[in-house]
């Protein structure tokens, strides 16, 4: 289902102009790519709530500007530093025929049915929450979904193991994009210390063991030589 957002053309522009725009609960945003520079507007609690939906984020959107109605995509968008209020935001026009970039969120499956966290006690630890990708407009994704149900202790899932949709593609950065760890299965904090703890305990005890034990003259010997080197005490004259 195709997100739809309404929005009016904004003409006054300027710090103060959409200072005054927010003060009257509206939004100043723009819209840019294919075509000029449209400067809108929108209904901030409208636009707070979709920007809450996941879907909104990674999705292509029905920008009904006017009556106009155009596809874009969420480029960006500001929020107050310590108040539920969005300060602006920016849209950009889809081109079908053109490839985009674009994040889009890792939804995980399967987590607890894994070798490293059914059988051994492990954590998964989330190392990536999106992924970078491309494609065209027809074959945006929602989300990707990454499976972990065969991994084990200690072990990783890259983004070279992500089964990808038809036409996705994860973006190059450097050429290493395969390499990047997507999740791992940790070995619990707890479990760790105590195998830390049991390894220096065994080591203590064999290094006790080997340790050559002392002579029972040589302990007797040593025991009387301080009485033995005593100097006899000279009598006063």
């Amino acid at each position: 289902m195709t997100i739809e957002i309404t929005a009016t053309i904004r003409k006054a522009q300027g710090t103060g102009a959409s200072r005054r725009l927010r003060n009257t609960g509206r939004v100043p945003g723009v819209v840019y790519g294919v075509g000029e520079v449209s400067m809108i507007d929108l209904d901030h609690n409208d636009l707070y709530y979709k920007l809450r939906n996941e879907a909104f984020h990674a999705s292509i959107l029905s920008l009904n500007l006017e009556g106009k109605k155009e596809s874009v995509l969420l480029r960006d968008f500001v929020m107050h530093p310590f108040r539920q209020q969005v300060q602006h935001i920016d849209f950009q026009r889809v081109d079908a025929k053109k490839k985009m970039h674009i994040k889009v969120p890792l939804h995980f499956i399967n987590a607890e049915v894994s070798p490293g966290v059914k059988d051994s006690g492990g954590k998964i630890s989330h190392v990536m929450t999106d992924l970078d990708i491309t494609c065209l407009p027809k074959d945006l994704p929602a989300f990707i979904e990454v499976d972990l149900s065969h991994l084990a202790l200690g072990h990783s899932i890259h983004v070279a193991d992500l089964k990808m949709p038809a036409g996705v593609e994860a973006a190059s950065h450097g050429g290493h994009a395969g390499e990047a760890v997507v999740a791992t299965v940790q070995v619990p904090r707890g479990m760790l210390e105590a195998e830390v703890t049991a390894e220096a305990d065994a080591a203590a005890a064999a290094s006790a063991a080997s340790a050559p034990a002392p002579a029972a003259g040589a302990a007797k010997a040593g025991a009387a030589a301080p009485a033995a080197a005593a100097p006899a005490a000279k009598k006063a004259k």
